[in-house]
């Protein structure tokens, strides 16, 4: 069974994953999983597992080598599966409507993934993953290096090839270097909290800077929008006059820059 979980995690099936796949709820999946034979488990889903495996006994599982071609073949026949159950759902085909047949089983896996670390009781950082996650995703299009970031950790986790550049060529190899040489130093623990302080306050300065900034504007477009509203003899923004009030404060605004 230790073997199963080592295929299981090399083919980047998750719990959820799988579960859906078998038909049951992602306990059972852990309780199967906590079996010392696979043998034990119920007659029809040891016989899906195997299915989904590509082969025909339990005892051929020690010998499965977990390879790109395996991954695609596996893939192939979980996403098959996956597409003729959920063909007649229309709440599915209405969630994931407009995407590609690539974007929508990557949307999939993503959620997936999330409702996994969401669900575990046990995962008591899973919330917060989560969370940051979102945060993460609102703000890559506002910086190229975080799309960097994303690269280097799915290099370094091995998903993908060393050499794959899908940003920008020079850039995404420079920061991965630079990315390559802090974790080293990082992991060697030559890095202390002492030598790093300042570092460190550094970054907590220029963090709450960019909050007084952004709180500042929003003070300011406040204050421009109830000159707007004002001016134009409106109380508040509707559908029907959010375009002019928003033509209303791109004017003042150019006013204050002829004074």
């Amino acid at each position: 069974m230790e073997r199963l979980n080592d295929i299981l995690h090399e083919l980047g099936i998750s719990k959820v994953k799988l579960a859906k796949f078998l038909g049951v709820s992602r306990q059972m999946i852990y309780n199967y999983l906590e079996l010392d034979d696979i043998n034990k488990w119920p007659k029809d889903k040891k016989v899906l597992l195997l299915n989904l495996l590509g082969v025909k006994t339990a005892d051929e599982i020690i010998n499965i080598k977990v390879d790109t071609d395996y991954i695609m073949d596996v893939e192939a026949r979980l996403n098959s599966i996956f597409e003729n159950s959920n063909k007649n759902s229309d709440d599915l085909n209405s969630a994931f409507q407009g995407l590609g047949k690539k974007q929508r089983e990557l949307m999939i896996n993503i959620i997936d993934l999330l409702k996994e670390k969401l669900e575990d009781d046990g995962d008591a950082d899973g919330y917060y993953v989560c969370k940051y996650l979102y945060h993460y995703l609102q703000a890559i299009n506002g910086s190229r290096e975080l799309k960097y970031i994303l690269g280097y950790v799915a290099k370094s986790a091995g998903f993908i090839e060393p050499m794959e550049f899908v940003f920008h060529d020079d850039e995404q190899f420079i920061f991965e270097s630079i990315m390559f040489s802090a974790m080293t130093l990082y992991n060697s623990g030559g890095a202390s909290k002492t030598k790093l302080a300042e570092s460190h306050r550094r970054f907590v300065n220029q963090i709450e800077h960019k909050i007084e900034e952004k709180m500042s504007r929003t003070m300011e477009l406040n204050t421009l929008k109830v000159q707007a509203l004002r001016e134009l003899g409106y109380t508040t923004i509707t559908d029907d006059n959010a375009s002019e009030v928003l033509a209303k404060i791109v004017e003042i605004e150019s006013r204050k820059v002829g004074q």
